[in-house]
């Protein structure tokens, strides 16, 4: 796939890139972001200190933990969109009904499921260095994983390949949805 140069033009949008931890999020959403010139976020800076430390300690949240998180994606979701603003945030999203809080009947508002299989992603997590979520909590996430159903308009994009490609992929697939021109 061709490596694109120019910036597409959207109506105004908010791309929700989702998947288990070590799929890729941080990493294809920020530079999506800078593809695009879009705000981004990371879902992981809306984790309360008392979230962090549980799962560093290799403890899984629970709904009840998730559910003040999920809420500060969502406020940060509809900020942007009431300053008419385009943005990127990751946000695991692992569940449906964490993804209807986020993204619910928000029709300006895209998912990008990028999905792995779990010897993908734990020879990922074992690499990665420096972040609070141990490869020991992976099982628990592909166990609660609901993958998009066809209604939610889901982007899925398989992670076994370089980050730069996923990103030309989710732009093309963004374009072809508005109605631009191809890229």
């Amino acid at each position: 796939m061709a490596i694109i140069h120019t910036i597409p033009e959207f109506p105004p949008t908010v791309v929700v890139i989702m998947g288990v931890s070590g799929s890729g999020k941080t990493t294809v959403a920020a530079m999506l972001a800078g593809r695009l010139h879009w705000a981004f976020a990371d879902a992981d800076d809306f984790h309360s200190a008392g979230n962090v430390a549980k799962m560093h300690s290799g403890i899984p949240l629970d709904d009840q933990d998730r559910t003040p998180w999920l809420a500060a994606i969502a406020r940060q979701i509809d900020q942007w969109r009431a300053d008419k603003q385009h943005g990127i945030v990751t946000c695991s999203a692992l569940k449906r009904r964490y993804r209807q809080i986020i993204i619910g009947d928000r029709l300006d508002v895209r998912l990008v499921y990028l999905k792995g299989d779990q010897p993908l992603i734990v020879h990922r997590l074992v690499a990665r260095h420096g972040h609070f979520m141990p490869a020991s909590l992976l099982a628990s996430q592909f166990a609660a994983l609901e993958e998009p159903a066809p209604e939610e308009r889901a982007i899925t994009i398989w992670v076994g390949r370089p980050p730069v490609v996923l990103v030309d992929e989710i732009v093309a697939e963004l374009v072809r949805q508005s109605g631009g021109p191809e890229p």
